[in-house]
């Protein structure tokens, strides 16, 4: 009688373990994104999406346009985007400005990349910002997550 219990709990286990194994390269390459593009990425998108929208705009690239359409973009921001214009200073309640970091070097047409990465320099924050991703599951992907009958065949 012993021998029976023991026997589900391994059964159990390697389930588990099953799950976990087809389930892991998954999850790992879902929650943890890889490469330089996941640095900084909502500077590199707002400020390249706002590059580029100057660039159809204005045909002068000086600083104060630059600052006065990145404070007009800025009003019309939410969630992370808008936290990143919060922290460069573009929004009315902000507590520092640091505007002249994005627009002398977005005058000169330096890539946004670069420019991203001197504000890093300036506050570690603006880099650690992140969209949200939201992954769909085929429902066979789900039955198999829960029944632990992983072919793993969707990763």
């Amino acid at each position: 009688m012993q021998r029976q219990p023991a026997r589900a709990v391994r059964s159990a286990c390697a389930g588990l373990a099953l799950a976990f194994l087809c389930t892991g390269p998954w999850l790992a390459a879902a929650l943890a994104p890889w490469g330089q593009e996941a640095q900084c990425e909502v500077c590199k998108g707002f400020l390249d999406r706002f590059y580029n929208s100057l660039k159809e705009k204005h045909s002068d690239f000086t600083m104060a346009t630059i600052e006065k359409e990145l404070v007009n973009s800025c009003m019309d921001t939410k969630g992370k985007e808008h936290r990143l214009c919060y922290y460069i200073g573009a929004t009315s309640d902000a507590a520092t400005k640091i505007i002249s970091e994005v627009s002398r070097p977005m005058s000169a047409h330096v890539p946004v990349s670069k420019i991203c990465e001197k504000l890093k320099k300036n506050d570690i924050q603006i880099c650690e910002l992140k969209y949200v991703r939201l992954h769909v599951l085929r429902v066979t992907d789900v039955e198999c997550l829960l029944l632990s009958t992983c072919p793993c065949s969707f990763l």
